[in-house]
């Protein structure tokens, strides 16, 4: 059985954007993902930020006992705290050379900072540990610095973001 052709129509349809480019507010509006209302959502957390949400850190270093040698998540309100900590064991190993006859002329850290292009919050993008080490001249000490130049440790501290 066919049913009767009737005249009324469903009032209840909800135009719905679903091409790339927008994205839905708290209050279920959708608004253009570029707008300075998104943008300032995703800065406030209302809304996720897709740059921020994927970005991974990873230690570029052949140093073994340091955090981030798989990549790694950090929002961007700890990356800061976060790499510099990283920073702090790569200049920890450097000291711990120092019981082996060397001597720690100078450590230096940077940590390089940027701006997400998506929602502008700043944000830790990696950093660089830089070290200077001294090997004393008896035997001992002078092995050690064949091994690290042998197993290519010599200056060979450095970060690499993602």
């Amino acid at each position: 059985m066919i049913n009767p052709i009737s005249n009324e129509y469903p009032t209840n349809y909800e135009l719905k954007p679903t091409a790339a480019g927008s994205v839905k507010t708290p209050s279920g509006e959708y608004i253009d993902e570029n707008s300075a209302e998104a943008r300032a959502l995703k800065r406030s957390g209302a809304i996720d930020c897709e740059t921020c949400k994927n970005r991974k850190y990873v230690d570029g270093s052949d140093e073994t006992d340091v955090s981030f040698k798989a990549p790694g998540h950090i929002s961007p309100q700890a990356s800061t705290s976060a790499v510099r900590a990283h920073e702090q064991q790569h200049v920890a190993n450097a000291y711990q050379k120092e019981a082996k006859g060397a001597k720690v002329i100078s450590a230096t850290v940077s940590i390089k900072m940027a701006q997400c292009p998506e929602c502008g919050r700043s944000y830790a993008a990696g950093g660089q540990t830089n070290t200077t080490i001294k090997y004393n001249s008896d035997s001992y000490a002078q092995n050690t610095k064949g091994l690290d130049a042998a197993n290519g440790i010599a200056g060979k501290n450095f970060e690499t973001d993602i």
